[in-house]
């Protein structure tokens, strides 16, 4: 991936890591199908104008559109219908592990359904990584198991949202060019965010009211994140070239992102050292995806021959 690609998707990530500060305003006042619902029906509103601004129309892409109301059930409203369904049932450390292990679910759905993403030592390196450094972060947070009886379907939960959320990017590569992805983004938030809404009304039964400026402020926030976010990721999983496993893996500046935010915006929040290890082993994650997969390799030559790629022992590991 070139740099520019690289600062995009960073970017996107940067977007989403901040919502953990923001939803934890949003939390204080409004409970969270309620919230999300609220949260993705107004992204899905906010990109009308900027399609009218850059002249997207929807009809083209409505031509998809048994495709696009699958992929908003799926992107907005299952997954995050099984995220906050496994969230209530685990400690918030357990679900942040586990929702940052999403990159190993792609990666692992790649190798199996595209041709040109395999599993390679390089990417299984910056997985676990990426992986150990979400555990510290997440240590930091609090316990990681319970005696409540619905711990383990929580965890089973959490595990079926990373499996829907790592479809979807397989979904968005599969369908390159076909739909404008800010088409997709607006139709996926509207339709799963009123998806979510009417589940909220049946199932939370929200009380109707005016919420102080502060629930407003976070909710517009909240709104932007996933527009302009999802907007930018689908853009660049439908480049050529880009692979749907290594883009993910930049998803662990998410977890960053959410430390470093909470730490200045939030009252309680402040650096320890677990923390701060965590950051360092994500770093270290993200600077080994960035090797050139030959120069990977020649570290763990034995007897002149080069490291193979997991599962294939007849190719030599390819060149990025």
């Amino acid at each position: 991936m070139n740099s520019r690609i690289i600062a995009k998707a960073v970017f996107a990530c940067l977007l989403w890591g901040s919502a953990f500060a923001g939803a934890k305003i949003g939390f204080e006042y409004a409970p969270p199908i309620y919230l999300s619902g609220l949260r993705f029906t107004l992204a899905g509103l906010l990109l009308v104008p900027v399609m009218q601004a850059r002249h997207i129309r929807f009809g083209p892409a409505l031509r998809h559109w048994k495709f696009m109301l699958l992929f908003a059930f799926l992107q907005t409203f299952l997954q995050y219908g099984l995220f906050f369904m496994g969230l209530d049932q685990v400690p918030g450390a357990t679900a942040a592990i586990i929702i940052g292990g999403g990159p190993l679910f792609v990666a692992v759905m790649a190798h199996f359904t595209l041709r040109n993403d395999p599993m390679t030592w390089r990417k299984i390196t910056a997985i676990a990584l990426g992986l150990a450094g979400v555990v510290f972060i997440s240590l930091a947070k609090g316990e990681l198991t319970s005696d409540a009886p619905g711990f383990y379907g929580g965890v089973a939960l959490l595990l079926l949202s990373n499996l829907v959320g790592g479809s979807t990017n397989i979904l968005v590569v599969k369908r390159k060019q076909a739909i404008s992805p800010v088409a997709l983004t607006s139709f996926a938030n509207f339709t799963g965010g009123t998806m979510l809404l009417i589940t909220s009304f049946i199932v939370e039964k929200p009380e109707l009211k005016i919420y102080p400026p502060e629930f407003y402020v976070a909710l517009v926030w909240l709104a932007i994140i996933p527009a302009a976010g999802f907007s930018i990721w689908y853009n660049l999983l439908q480049k050529p070239g880009v692979k749907v496993s290594e883009l993910n893996m930049l998803k662990f500046v998410i977890p960053v992102t959410g430390a470093v935010l909470s730490w200045l915006l939030l009252p309680g929040e402040k650096p320890d050292w677990i923390s701060v290890t965590g950051i360092l082993i994500i770093t270290l994650s993200l600077l080994t995806l960035q090797l050139p997969e030959q120069k990977f390799n020649a570290f763990f030559r034995k007897g002149g021959k080069r490291t193979q790629r997991p599962g294939d022992a007849a190719n030599g590991a390819r060149r990025d």
